[in-house]
């Protein structure tokens, strides 16, 4: 193969990988999509059966750190199997019991895996391709997560208006065992460094470094979601933007988030801090925009494209710095970047519930979005300041 070609193409695992967390990551974006129709199934009121999103949620956060622990010795195409056949079964088990306490489990126990699993996924890509690549190959794989947002999403949820809600659910059950099978037959081996040792994992994570990105992953990630998820109130309320024009335009984000993962894969190897320093500023900025904006329709659906590619622009630099760092044991490193995005995407409505119960307009929950983002500059720039090595490229 020539030169150029093995620049522009990453091993055939790293997409594999990328594949399965789009299979798995479309279970959390669908649910949304269907929550009326499975409140009235099993007989839950729309609040009780938002509650499973907080169990999957919570299941993200808690779950890959420990799952880390335990399968430190094991090889990471078991580990990645193992994960991606608890998640399925966990859905499928929640599907054929049915009822709301099955569901509120499994989604925790599915949520466990997804963790579980991304950590792995994470730290496979980097061991698939050179040290100078593993930017790239990280978003790779990150960008499983906006394809499921752009296709699995609305997919599924399209599929569950037609065939019943566990549908899609079922479509992802599938998806699931398939990508698993790729793995266990395609996935090349990758190398660990040397041997992992708890002890080694667990000084990792002493670093204040480590603290350091792990902090601007939580402030950021809130910083987009926080606007992400109250866009639908805003575009209705304040846009007067039609009902049936917001699935169409919550898309147009995720396909901001795809561009970003992939313009951040590409500049995030040799430029980390720029893609962060950036990504954060132009959050901020979307989310001003935005809020002041409010009322122009074509301003705001160009602004929600741009949050996108904002938003997501810093990933792959995210867990550049988080291997750079924990090099020599970046597992668990891994585990705790996963629950930090998922933390910072479930502090999204205690903080905007804050505001809005105070008596606050809904355009304060962009502005909120741009302070968080402001936030997050300051905590990098520390963390470019105390690194180690002053040849950090950036």
């Amino acid at each position: 193969m020539p030169p150029r070609s093995r620049e522009r193409f990453l091993p055939a695992g790293v997409y594999l990988l990328a594949f399965s967390l789009f299979a798995m990551g479309s279970a959390e974006f669908l649910l949304a999509g269907v929550l009326p129709a499975v409140a009235a199934d099993i007989e839950v009121s729309l609040a009780a059966v938002g509650g499973l999103i907080t169990a999957f949620a919570i299941g993200v956060v808690l779950g890959g750190p420990p799952f880390a622990v335990v399968s430190l010795h094991w090889p990471r195409r078991t580990a990645l199997v193992v994960t991606q056949l608890v998640f399925a079964a966990s859905i499928a088990v929640g599907l054929l019991i049915g009822s709301y306490g099955a569901l509120l489990i499994t989604r925790f126990v599915a949520g466990l895996a997804y963790a579980g699993f991304f950590a792995v996924a994470a730290v496979t890509a980097v061991g698939l391709v050179p040290g100078d690549r593993a930017a790239r190959a990280s978003g790779v794989v990150i960008s499983g997560l906006g394809l499921a947002m752009i296709l699995g999403g609305p997919a599924g949820t399209f599929i569950g208006y037609r065939t019943g809600w566990q549908g899609g659910f079922w479509l992802v059950v599938v998806l699931t065992v398939l990508a698993a099978a790729a793995v266990a037959v395609l996935m090349p081996a990758t190398s660990a460094g040397e041997e992992p040792r708890l002890d080694r994992e667990f000084a990792a994570l002493r670093q204040p470094r480590l603290w350091l990105v792990l902090a601007a992953t939580l402030l950021s990630t809130a910083a987009y979601m926080i606007t992400f998820n109250y866009l639908a109130e805003l575009l209705t309320t304040v846009t007067g933007i039609p009902d049936a024009w917001l699935a169409p335009i919550l898309v147009l984000f995720g396909v901001g988030a795809y561009i970003g993962l992939a313009v951040g894969g590409r500049i995030s190897d040799q430029r980390p801090y720029l893609a962060l320093v950036a990504g954060s500023a132009g959050i901020a900025l979307c989310s001003m925009l935005i809020a002041v904006f409010a009322g122009h329709a074509v301003a705001v659906v160009a602004l929600v494209l741009l949050l996108g590619i904002a938003g997501f622009v810093l990933n792959p630099a995210i867990y550049g710095r988080v291997f750079t760092i924990a090099a020599g044991a970046p597992t668990l490193a891994g585990a705790t970047t996963v629950s930090a995005f998922q933390l910072g995407i479930g502090l999204v409505p205690v903080v905007a519930g804050v505001a809005l119960n105070a008596g606050a307009p809904i355009t304060a929950v962009p502005w909120i979005g741009a302070g968080l983002a402001l936030v997050t500059i300051p905590v990098v720039l520390i963390e470019r300041a105390s690194a180690d090595s002053p040849t950090v490229p950036g």
